[in-house]
């Protein structure tokens, strides 16, 4: 037996050769065009090239190279930006700064004493109209909430118009940001005019600029003692007097780069060999002044922003071309730290993002392995399968476990000698040995009862409510023409709960052709009626189910009852399924009233939110929906929601039902069949015909010195790593943290492997395992060039929504503010002294879209704004949709694409690719164009913009119709015309929604200045914008650099 640890590494397959080659003796000068504060002169001027990049720099430079800058005055440390001999002051110490500290679990609630005069508090007031300089008052119009959309859904305020009045004493209002997390007298953020859209007036839509009143409650923006900001024309914005309205146009641009060319002497190589003098690889954005001026400036064009989305990291298999799929599995940095003092000093969550059923990627199966009456080869000890990272010695007769070093025997069946490297002769015919996903059949052993078929259970209300939309109609033709379609023929079962103020059973007896109805009012001690006949297969029964299917709308057509029953109804439920289990799904559409589980309105009350009783909220209201979650994840049940009331339903309670059972919610506020209808029949046709996987655990192991300390997403915990899925499919994907079990990893390589355990709807046991490896890292920087955005922003929302459950919405976007602070603070002390980047904001080239990101993260409707900003169930329905994304649809929800669309419509040949035409716009006001037609693609909702001054023949070729005769778009139907242009758009839309198979993107139309749908749902999804009382993206990346900029 050889001892652990001593194995040679030549014969660990897939473990990459860390050579590093000559690093190329090439460089390219950066040019500049403007002053860089802190670093030149106003003498001094090179041209910049944004975006400009180049490979590692080793050794002095080269003869012979020519140089097109001009040297700059030598570095003279400041403690900030530097104008024209102005100096900032020094600001004082502050908390939470220390590169070694670690992140707290918990924001504490801060003095606001401390901001009144020498700190600003840069976020707008939801809750009191913005004071610019001039202008008139003038009301918002109200906001109708569109079906299904997950944006945010309030009142647009005022663009601010310059900086705000100085005073001195006032208290910061609330908002729905983070207010700065340090103490310190850094200066604000500009308010930023925005140059006005053709066709706009210099202010949003809607909105109006009301008079400055005597007393502003904005802070002081600088000290009073400081000289009023001066007005300096720019050569991109234009120059307005005081009559005008006061704008104060914002700095010059100045220059991003995108790697710099500078040397650094103490970072080592990736695994902490001996080569020196590599360059780091790093964006950063310059914040430079203009003469006269104290406040910062950045160029917003020279914003990083993610316009091409979710790029899945498989350079990973250069390096481990025998890992898994990113698809299956991500991690936030593929880096892992080699001891707690270096993960004390990340500060951005460890961990990763599992998708264990995802769709394969185009061109790859995942291959199925049947090792017969053998059984599965695994560890003794840890339980690890067979993958890929073991090995194979004493000629083929043991191998070791490559998680926990376990030398194991080869059983008889499995034996294979072995070759001149010590690899098996059969490894390249074995998928278990060549592939990071494999699919094993599993034995009986893995078996406590029989497979289950497949079961469906329809608990439908059938109140007055329901039946005035249309909802118990379009239920019932969407289960009656996915019939054929249901997979496990033909072993699948199926039966009915009708309720309102009683219980309706129908017994579905395969001898009948015509269903027997039972109804029970009593509510109190719930009994099956028929026990036999409640839950039936569905091929002998299916004469009785069509023709239930077919009354259903006819025999509560006359009904007026308004109450619903649902509490006992569940009971009723659970006692039918809880044999087998199954997928139970609920058609809810009032709020729960009579029998056990009977909900009340809360949320009304607005002295409870921004207290410590405001989470309170957005947890179950009454213990037994938890209680009845646990009980149906005991029993092999899964819960689907469907939720349609136009009035307070509370989703918070409802819920939980489907976030302990692996199940989902689908929200339809003001359901209205004719309206909503094509997008409920797809949803729950892809709910009922889908692949699933049934009663499944799954369990994620990991090498030594690692663990997972929590799991986020819709599942039930039955022990600390073992997770429990009733059922679970293809759309949804699970987050998890890890921590270090040891203070020093001992080890080069991680390993992670991924087991899902389930039945398939052809009643096969299945093991579903994915394997991925990860190097172990000394160095800081080396985990932030491996880092993995779209990972660690999908584990943050995750996050972020959990702490709203127990602390304040506004401490969750603090927590996030604070670590982005931390993490780039962490980074800009790596580098910042060796190459003296004083006055720009530096990150590392993986998480360039890291702020966008958080910041678009605290606008969406789970995490942004109070009481006014977003009803109770919205924001609830949200929370529970982000909770089950996977990492692509999560990042195209929180940046969503936005094109033009209108000279694609009119130009492009009739069978051409449209898609590849389509250009990606930043989310901001000035992408739009008032004779241009938009579309915008958040993955939930598109929405189609039309402008003012779009050619009215685009318009009547599009609807039909002009404007002139409908001015209504909220009634007008989008519905393929009989021209090219209509056909085109049709085609863009059916292709977009062939992208996003997992749900139905209902298109809204939108006309520029119709009020109130225009702002609620169009120009409050630019993100970008300074929308709803936050930040702007440029004022935003202006308020993380000067928090980055302060000391220890």
């Amino acid at each position: 037996m050889h001892p652990v640890g001593n194995e040679r590494t030549t014969n660990v397959p897939g473990q990459p050769a860390m050579t590093f080659s000559a690093a190329p003796q090439t460089f390219t000068p950066f040019l500049s065009s403007d002053p860089v504060a802190g670093l030149e002169s106003s003498g001094a001027s090179r041209t910049t090239t944004p975006f400009l990049s180049s490979g590692p720099l080793s050794g002095p430079r080269p003869s012979g190279v020519s140089q097109t800058t001009t040297q700059p005055l030598p570095f003279r440390p400041t403690t900030g930006p530097e104008t024209l001999g102005y100096r900032m002051p020094l600001p004082p110490q502050t908390r939470f700064n220390s590169p070694s500290s670690t992140p707290l679990p918990s924001y504490p609630a801060q003095d606001t004493s401390s901001y009144q005069q020498l700190s600003t508090h840069p976020f707008l007031s939801t809750a009191q109209p913005v004071h610019p300089l001039h202008g008139s008052s003038m009301g918002v119009n109200p906001v109708v909430t569109p079906t299904g959309s997950f944006r945010p859904q309030a009142q647009i305020p005022s663009v601010p118009m310059g900086p705000p009045p100085q005073i001195g004493n006032s208290l910061p209002p609330r908002t729905s940001m983070p207010p700065p997390m340090l103490e310190s007298s850094f200066l604000p953020p500009t308010l930023v005019s925005q140059p006005p859209l053709p066709g706009y007036p210099n202010a949003l839509p809607g909105v109006n600029v009301p008079q400055p009143p005597v007393e502003s409650q904005f802070l002081a923006s600088r000290p009073i003692s400081q000289p009023p900001l001066q007005t300096y024309s720019t050569p991109y914005a234009p120059q307005f007097n005081a009559h005008q309205g006061g704008l104060v146009p914002p700095p010059p641009p100045v220059g991003f780069n995108s790697r710099e060319q500078m040397q650094y002497s103490n970072t080592g190589p990736p695994l902490g060999g001996a080569i020196q003098n590599l360059v780091e690889d790093f964006e950063s954005l310059s914040v430079g002044s203009s003469p006269g001026m104290l406040d910062q400036g950045i160029d917003p064009k020279s914003l990083p922003r993610p316009l091409e989305g979710d790029k899945e990291p498989v350079s990973i298999l250069e390096t481990y071309p025998l890992n898994c799929h990113p698809r299956y599995l991500r991690l936030t940095t593929h880096a892992i730290p080699s001891s707690q003092s270096l993960l004390s000093r990340w500060h951005l969550p460890l961990g990763a993002v599992v998708h264990p059923l995802a769709e394969a990627p185009d061109g790859e199966e995942v291959p199925v392995v049947n090792f017969g009456s053998a059984g599965v080869v695994r560890c003794r000890r840890c339980r690890n399968y067979v993958n890929p990272y073991v090995t194979f010695t004493d000629a083929g007769r043991k191998w070791r476990c490559n998680l926990c070093s376990l030398l194991n025997d080869v059983p008889g069946e499995y034996f294979c000698a072995l070759d001149a490297s010590g690899r098996r002769c059969d490894a390249d015919q074995r998928p278990e040995l060549s592939k990071g996903s494999v699919e094993f059949v599993a034995s009986t052993e893995y078996m406590v009862r029989p497979p289950m078929p497949p079961i469906y259970f329809f608990l439908i209300d059938v109140s007055v409510t329901s039946v005035q939309n249309g909802l118990l109609e379009t239920i019932a033709e969407t289960i009656k023409s996915c019939l054929d379609e249901i997979p496990g023929f033909p072993r699948t079962q199926i039966g009915f709960i009708t309720f309102d103020s009683t219980l309706h059973f129908y017994s579905l007896k395969s001898s009948s052709t015509q269903p027997q109805m039972t109804v029970v009012s009593d509510l109190e001690d719930i009994f099956l009626p028929m026990p036999d006949d409640l839950l039936v297969n569905l091929s002998d029964s299916r004469s009785a189910v069509d023709a239930l299917l077919d009354s259903l709308p006819c025999m509560f057509q006359d009904n007026v009852n308004v109450e619903s029953a649902l509490g006992p109804a569940l009971k009723a439920a659970f006692m039918i399924m809880s044999q087998l289990g199954g997928k139970l799904l609920i058609f809810q559409s009032t709020l729960p009233s009579l029998g056990v589980g009977r909900l009340r309105l809360r949320g009304d009350d607005l002295r409870t939110y921004g207290t410590d009783k405001e989470h309170s909220l957005r947890i179950p209201d009454d213990p037994f929906y938890k209680l009845m979650a646990s009980e149906f994840s005991k029993h092999q049940i899964g819960v689907d929601i469907y939720a349609f009331s136009d009035k307070y339903s509370d989703i918070a309670s409802l819920g939980s039902l489907a976030k302990y059972t692996g199940g989902q919610i689908y929200y339809y506020p003001s359901f209205q069949a004719n309206i909503h209808g094509h997008k409920l029949k797809y949803e729950l046709a892809r709910d009922l015909t889908r692949e699933t996987a049934w009663e499944a655990v799954m369990r994620i192991r990991s090498g030594k010195g690692v663990r997972f300390t929590s799991y986020l997403g819709h599942l039930m915990l039955r022990s600390t790593d073992l997770v429990a899925l009733p059922v679970v499919d293809c759309d949804k994907a699970f987050a998890m943290q890890i921590s270090l079990e040891e203070t020093l990893l001992t080890t080069q390589t991680v390993y992670f492997q991924v087991a899902v355990l389930y039945t398939s709807s052809s009643g096969e046991r299945r093991i579903r395992v994915h394997t991925a490896a990860a190097k172990v890292v000394p160095d800081l920087g080396e985990m932030y060039r491996q880092a993995d955005t779209g990972a660690t922003v999908s584990l943050m929302s995750r996050i972020a929504i959990e702490n709203t459950l127990s602390s304040k919405l506004e401490d969750a976007r603090q927590l996030l503010q604070l670590k982005v602070v931390k993490c780039l603070r962490e980074y800009r002390n790596l580098y910042v002294v060796q190459h003296r980047l004083g006055a720009r904001l530096i990150f590392p080239e993986s998480l360039k879209y890291l702020p966008l990101y958080i910041l678009s993260l605290c606008k969406t409707l789970a995490l942004r704004g109070g009481y006014a900003d977003a009803s109770l169930d919205e924001r609830c329905a949200t929370g529970y949709s982000m909770m089950i994304l996977p990492i692509g649809r999560m990042l195209k929800f929180l940046y969503p694409t936005l094109v033009r669309i209108d000279e694609i419509l009119l130009k492009a040949p009739d069978k051409s690719e449209l898609l590849n035409d389509l250009k990606p716009l930043p989310l901001t006001i000035e992408s739009l164009d008032a004779a241009g037609l938009y579309l915008y693609d958040d993955g939930f909702n598109l929405i189609l913009w039309f402008g003012r001054m779009l050619s009215p023949d685009i318009v009547k070729s599009i609807l039909g119709f002009d404007f002139s005769t409908s001015p209504d778009l909220s009634k007008a139907a989008l519905l393929e015309q009989d021209n090219a242009v209509s056909r085109k758009l049709t085609r863009i839309l059916t292709k977009l929604r062939e992208k996003n198979p997992s749900t139905y993107q209902l298109c809204h139309l939108v006309r520029q200045g119709e009020q109130p749908r225009e702002p609620a749902l169009f120009l409050s999804n630019l993100t970008e914008e300074q929308i709803y009382g936050t930040l702007s993206y440029r004022d935003w990346i202006l308020q993380i650099f000067r928090q980055t900029q302060q000391n220890s």
